[in-house]
Order: C-alpha cells, then sequence, then structure tokens
C-alpha cells in the first residue's frame, strides 16, 4: 500500500508540543539527577535574574532536558511507527503518530497513538500490527536503559526521606542495574540520569499496551490467538487492573482511562475479516514472546514512598 497521503500538519504540532512538555519535564529530570538528594543544591542560581519563569527558559535548563523528552520520543515514536509500517504492509489505513503533549509532573506526554481506519484483513494481520508497536518500542528502550544506567550513580540515601517517591522496577530493570552495578550496597540506591528514567517509563508503557484488554495491544495480540475466546480474557484482566488499583493508587489513572476505553468500545474485539486464517508457528512463538516481555516490563507498584530498608 501506498504511503499515507494524511496531512502532516497536525501530527507534527502535536510532536513540537510533546517535545516541548517533555523537555520541560527532562530538564526538572535533570536537576534531580544533579542534586543526587544532597539538601544543600539550590537552583536556580542567584544570577538567573527576577522573573520566576526565566530560568525554566534558559538553554542551562532545557538542553539537559533533551536526555529525557529525545529518549522518550524515541521510544514511543518506534512503537507508533511500528504498527504504521505493519498497517502499510497488510494494506490497513492508519494515521501517522498523534503524540500527546500532557504537562505532568513525571513523564510531560500520555505516549502516542495512531488511528485505524479499515478493518482488519484477517487475524494475521491483526497479529502483525498489534506486536510489531511493543517489538519496536523495546528494542529501542532496552539500549537506553543501559546506555542511561552507565550515565547513572549511586548515592547514599539522606536520614530524612520523607517525601521521597521510589519507582518500582521492573525485572528488565532490575536486571540491567545489576549488569551495570552489580549488588547495590545497604543505604545506597540508583540516581537515575533522565535518559535512564526515559527508559524505565517506557517499558512500563510497553507493559500497559500489552495487557490482553480489547483494543490495546496486547488485545489485538490475544483476538489474533484465541479469537472470540478472548473476551474471557478480557474479563479476567479488567479484575486484575482494579486489582492493582487497590495495590498501588498510581494505577488509579491508567485504570480509569482503561474503564472509559471499554465503555466507548465495548469489551469485545471487533472481528477480522478473515476470522477462519489460524496463526502459523512463528507467530505463535511471537505470541509467547509478547508475554515474556509483558512479564519482564511489568511492575506491580510504578510509584511508591520511600520507606527505610526497600534499598
Amino acid at each position: 500500500m501506498a504511503p499515507t497521503t494524511d496531512p502532516v500538519g497536525r501530527p507534527l504540532l502535536l510532536l513540537a508540543l510533546t517535545l516541548c512538555t517533555t523537555t520541560l519535564v527532562g530538564g526538572c529530570h535533570y536537576l534531580g539527577f544533579e542534586q543526587a538528594f544532597d539538601p544543600s543544591f539550590s537552583w536556580p542560581p542567584p544570577d538567573a535574574g527576577a522573573s520566576a519563569v526565566a530560568p525554566f527558559l534558559s538553554p542551562s535548563f532545557l538542553l539537559p532536558g533533551l536526555w529525557y523528552s529525545l529518549t522518550i520520543l524515541a521510544i514511543l515514536g518506534c512503537h507508533e511507527m511500528g504498527h504504521v509500517v505493519a498497517c502499510r504492509h497488510h494494506g490497513v489505513d492508519a494515521t501517522w503518530p498523534y503524540f500527546l503533549p500532557v504537562p505532568l509532573p513525571l513523564t510531560g506526554t500520555l505516549g502516542a497513538f495512531i488511528r485505524i481506519r479499515s478493518p482488519f484483513p484477517s487475524r494475521v494481520a491483526l497479529f502483525d500490527i498489534g506486536i510489531a508497536g511493543p517489538l519496536a518500542g523495546v528494542l529501542v528502550a532496552i539500549p537506553a536503559l543501559v546506555t542511561g544506567l552507565l550515565l547513572s550513580d549511586l548515592v547514599r540515601l539522606p536520614d530524612d526521606q520523607s517525601g521521597l517517591m521510589e519507582l518500582g522496577e521492573p525485572l528488565l530493570f532490575q536486571l540491567a542495574a545489576r549488569v551495570v552495578f552489580g549488588p547495590i550496597p545497604d543505604g545506597f540506591t540508583i540516581n537515575m540520569h533522565p535518559m535512564a528514567f526515559a527508559a524505565w517509563f517506557g517499558l512500563l508503557a510497553t507493559a500497559l499496551n500489552l495487557f490482553p484488554i480489547a483494543q490495546l495491544d496486547g488485545g489485538h495480540i490475544s483476538y489474533a490467538v484465541l479469537g472470540s475466546r478472548t473476551l474471557w480474557v478480557t474479563r479476567s484482566m479488567i479484575a486484575v487492573a482494579l486489582g492493582l488499583t487497590v495495590l498501588s493508587s498510581s494505577w488509579g489513572a491508567w485504570t480509569a482511562m482503561l474503564l472509559g476505553m471499554l465503555w466507548l468500545s465495548g469489551l469485545r474485539h471487533p472481528p477480522t475479516l478473515d476470522d477462519d486464517r489460524p496463526l502459523d508457528r512463528p507467530r505463535l512463538i511471537l505470541a509467547a514472546v509478547a508475554v515474556v516481555i509483558l512479564v519482564l516490563c511489568f511492575t506491580p507498584v510504578p510509584l511508591e514512598p520511600f520507606v527505610t530498608g526497600n534499598r
């Protein structure tokens, strides 16, 4: 199929706005990295000027913010372009990626998405389109994670840990940290470079997309493998999502958005034009790989107050 003739103005505008919001957040991440739990660290510098906004528009703040913003945009962008390329391959009409610029304190974005505007021709096409995004995204996230950890360092935790938040570490993050740092001594923690945080967020976004629920990537993969039987999987995973909100309040926003999506689209995945064409063995193996990626990238408690002795 020929490349899309969709206007690129809106996608490019959203990309530019997301670059702005993630760069501002990235600048804050870099300041936190420089502070390294040192209570004597102060910013902005005394000569920054009278305006409270001016320091946040200075090159010394914005340029280090690109460590985070360019990394997360690369992970999210490659994820969505994986879907786009697979759509083009199977003749499915889809838009260019739309990024979502939201000035959230930790991320600066709610991610990105594409709109698919034609039916899936077969379960094979559905599977290829569903899995292409997570595979492309995680292939960028892994080297970004290793590089980010190499740029990070170990620091001693402060005596007063009130107000500090700890990131839940997916298994893949823990494995990479073990390779880079070895066993982390008691009383120390990783002072994460912004690139490492972007990779952490990319891993979490990959896991969320791989949940086998309705119109998520995992829902596409699940329907391609199981057909209409995937409805029971969706119902079970909704219960899991609700249970996660009990385990950690940090799941609340995602679960609310998930329930909103299901309210609009319904629990049942729409059938493909050729639901009788089965998946071949290589694709079934890739489906198992998707489950492994979900397990490696998932963390049950993404954010929690720092508790002495966690490290």
